[in-house]
């Protein structure tokens, strides 16, 4: 693809902090049949393995960033026109900046942040590198999810710093959404309205960028988090897999509204949902 496909406030990248990169390599090509490509040179003494699906980049996977804790996580990035103005925003919402602005070699300009709540999440000031450029496909990120106690503190943070607001889906789905992006995926993939309303959903759904998840009382352990749900294409055969490579399946295959989906920790503990679309006729079919 030569043209963007992300505007400012819409999550664009993920990857994954790995202790040992090389070994998470193997396990997610396997799973989801990444290329995987190392673009830090021999004597960086770290990686940074690029996943690429027919060419295009899906995510990648790193090593952990020197002082960091050394566990194994997925990070979700959000695109802006200034990591700077974003950290910014992060502080006079009630945020946290973990690691300041600083540019990635000549790739692009990040920042690390901490919701008031805990979670973390990073930002992407692009230059070379333009975010995922596929997605929604079996192996491509399908969505970026914020996991919280307080539903009501994070729509007002991630108002103040993306201009987010929400969207009740229905069964007890609640969307994030950035006012106008269904403008711009109109003309970036013309009769994207049209086909969320021939699938049934709700008005404002083309302005849907992440979800919201509410943690509950049975989960009392749980810090509040970013994750990341990859598109497969059948949920059970990636859950035989999983198991196969070495990785654990925490939940499921189970099925939910319009998906069949697993909720999956990999080798060295990073979790994920690995989630298959089912149209809802097909489902009731079912």
């Amino acid at each position: 693809m030569t043209q963007d496909r992300y505007i400012p406030g819409v999550p664009c990248w993920v990857d994954s902090s790995q202790p040992d990169p090389q070994a998470a390599a193997e396990f997610y090509r396997g799973l989801f049949g990444w290329d995987l490509e190392d673009q830090m040179p021999p004597e960086a003494g770290s990686h940074y393995f690029a996943a690429r699906i027919r060419g295009q980049d899906a995510a990648a996977i790193s090593s952990v960033p020197e002082g960091a804790p050394s566990m194994a996580t997925w990070n979700t990035y959000v695109w802006v026109d200034s990591a700077d103005d974003a950290a910014a925003k992060v502080r006079e919402a009630g945020g946290t900046v973990l690691s300041e602005p600083f540019d990635v070699f000549d790739a692009g300009r990040m920042a690390v942040f901490s919701d008031p709540e805990g979670a973390v999440f990073s930002v992407w000031q692009p230059n070379r590198h333009r975010g995922a450029t596929v997605v929604n496909e079996h192996g491509a990120v399908n969505f970026n999810n914020l996991n919280t106690r307080d539903a009501e503190q994070a729509k007002a943070f991630y108002g103040a710093v993306f201009g987010w607001t929400t969207l009740d889906v229905g069964a007890g789905f609640t969307a994030w959404t950035l006012p106008g992006y269904g403008d711009f995926l109109e003309t970036i993939n013309p009769g994207t309205r049209e086909r969320n309303a021939a699938l049934g959903a709700p008005a404002g759904f083309e302005d849907v960028v992440a979800a919201l998840v509410v943690l509950g009382d049975d989960q009392p352990d749980t810090p509040a988090h970013w994750s990341v749900t990859f598109g497969v294409d059948d949920a059970d055969a990636a859950a035989e897999r999983t198991t196969a490579l070495g990785g654990t399946v925490l939940a499921g295959p189970f099925d939910a509204p319009w998906v069949r989906m697993a909720v999956i920790a990999d080798p060295a503990g990073a979790t994920f949902t690995a989630s298959q679309f089912v149209p809802e006729g097909q489902a009731a079919a079912g």
